[in-house]
């Protein structure tokens, strides 16, 4: 069951990862073309300047408007076991299918003007239907008369027929269920701040173990996250709404109070976490300091301008969970915060500082509040800087460098310095236990995720020397965390073992 949300999780990570680009263009092309912006500096009053940045914004815009397509196909490939380029056309091919048949039943059999979204959910679903039938149908053999169908161009085939049935059966009970995603969304809205709080702790605790990849897209992408009319059409989704307004020239005050699904990250990931590794670098002791100070700093910055946190967070995880559930917490009480001071910063990916720029300042203190982010990140810097170093302390908490170097020792040979991306994945299959003990291996943004037939021999000690900031071993498998090398390492071992079809 791991396995398979782990490979969930990995799929919308596929279609989800190309969401900075396009926020970089939407949001610098949304800033700056802004009337207020041009108003405020005139030097941006040029007809060339102008053109291109408003181009940059239609590209960018284009992305979030056909996202639903974007994760369909996405989402198939990521599950596809093999010949990955058919499953993409197949899942491609089959949400067009789908969003017309429900649009001719709508047409056929229902009131005028009445219509269905079923947004990044039906894209899903779709996806995942069609890696099933890919996975399971790609190499069929059909009777000699039907040959030329037979293999991979059976899938977008039966891929589509299957995409009707679904469009009928989203067409008789998809209005319910968009009218009780739209209860719940309002649900949570009554909660106010205590909503924002449970959302942002949750998410946080799902990240433990990567499975959060299931939990936020169904309040940034559906009507979980809200309903808004943005220049005249009706948006559903916390990120669909603020990216409507972003690209809408006419919108003025505060963003859409969805925002505060992403709020409440910045004084996390730029401040908080930052904080604890600090916190963590003085708590070891003073002589492995200079040996573990760059990974201390490495993981600080990556967390300061992305918002990626999960080098920070398996440092600790693992030697203390509890210690994650108190940073979960602590996550959740700064999404209740941001909420109370009414900050409306969206983003495209994470909360870093390049988002923070993006979609904070660059957007203005009447639409996001931004200024607000700074005093409470400081504060939260400070609380996260004295609660980690007292429970290190207090706990003695095995974070990297609170050992003796003698513990970690092993039989292992070291590589060399210089050694390549091949030479350190063949040095990576080896200590899986060799290609004949590993089923599967993926990658996220910063895990490798490898499914393994006897965890026992994996010699994680040896992985981590290699560079994993931690490696956690789930039932059915092993996640190692690399950082921005984790996709380098899955294509490279994968085409190693010759999976890469």
């Amino acid at each position: 069951m791991f396995k398979k949300f782990s490979q969930i999780g990995r799929a919308f990570m596929l279609p989800i990862a190309i969401l900075p680009a396009a926020g970089l263009l939407l949001g610098l092309g949304g800033a700056l073309t802004n009337p207020s912006a041009v108003a405020s500096f005139p030097i941006l009053d040029q007809a060339w300047l102008q053109t291109i940045l408003k181009v940059m914004s239609y590209a960018g815009n284009a992305v979030f408007a056909n996202l639903a397509l974007i994760f369909a196909i996405g989402v198939a490939v990521g599950l596809a076991k093999g010949d990955k380029g058919t499953a993409g056309l197949a899942g491609g091919v089959s949400f067009l299918v789908f969003t017309a048949t429900i649009s001719g039943l709508l047409e056929m059999f229902s009131a005028e003007g009445a219509t269905i979204d079923t947004g990044v959910l039906g894209s899903i679903i779709v996806g995942g239907t069609v890696a099933y039938l890919h996975n399971r149908y790609r190499k069929i053999e059909l009777p000699q008369f039907l040959g030329f169908f037979g293999g991979s161009r059976f899938i977008p085939i039966v891929s589509s027929l299957a995409a009707i049935i679904l469009g009928a059966i989203f067409y008789i009970i998809w209005p319910p269920f968009q009218n009780g995603l739209v209860s719940a969304g309002e649900a949570i809205a009554k909660m106010g701040v205590f909503g924002s709080f449970l959302y942002g702790f949750l998410l946080r605790l799902t990240g433990a173990v990567g499975l959060h990849h299931t939990i936020y897209p169904m309040f940034w992408y559906t009507s979980l996250g809200g309903s808004e009319m943005v220049a005249g059409e009706m948006v559903s989704g916390a990120q669909n709404i603020f990216f409507a307004q972003l690209a809408d020239p006419n919108h003025t005050g505060l963003f859409t109070h969805g925002t505060r699904f992403f709020a409440g990250r910045f004084a996390t990931m730029m401040f908080g976490l930052p904080a604890a590794c600090l916190a963590m670098y003085h708590a070891i002791p003073k002589q492995n300091r200079k040996e573990n100070g760059g990974l201390y700093f490495s993981s600080a910055l990556t967390s300061f301008l992305t918002g990626i946190t999960e080098p920070i967070e398996y440092m600790f995880l693992f030697a203390a969970p509890w210690l994650y559930v108190i940073h979960a917490f602590l996550d959740g009480l700064s999404f209740m915060f941001a909420d109370m001071l009414s900050i409306r910063i969206g983003n495209s990916f994470s909360g870093g500082l390049i988002d923070f720029l993006l979609f904070g300042a660059l957007q203005g203190q009447d639409k996001t509040h931004w200024l607000y982010v700074i005093p409470l990140g400081l504060v939260w810097a400070a609380i996260y800087y004295f609660v980690f170093l007292f429970c290190i302390k207090k706990f003695k908490v095995a974070v990297p460098g609170m050992e003796n170097e003698e513990d970690l020792t092993d039989d292992v040979a070291p590589l060399k310095a210089n050694a390549s991306l091949h030479e350190e994945s063949l040095a990576i299959i080896d200590y899986l236990g060799s290609s004949a003990n590993i089923e599967s291996v993926e990658a996220c943004a910063t895990r490798l995720r490898v499914a393994v037939k006897d965890s026992d021999v994996v010699n994680k000690t040896a992985i981590k020397k290699l560079g994993a900031t931690a490696v956690l071993d789930v039932k059915g498998g092993i996640q190692a965390v690399f950082g921005g090398k984790a996709d380098l390492y899955s294509q490279e071992i994968n085409q190693i073992l010759g999976s890469d079809k």
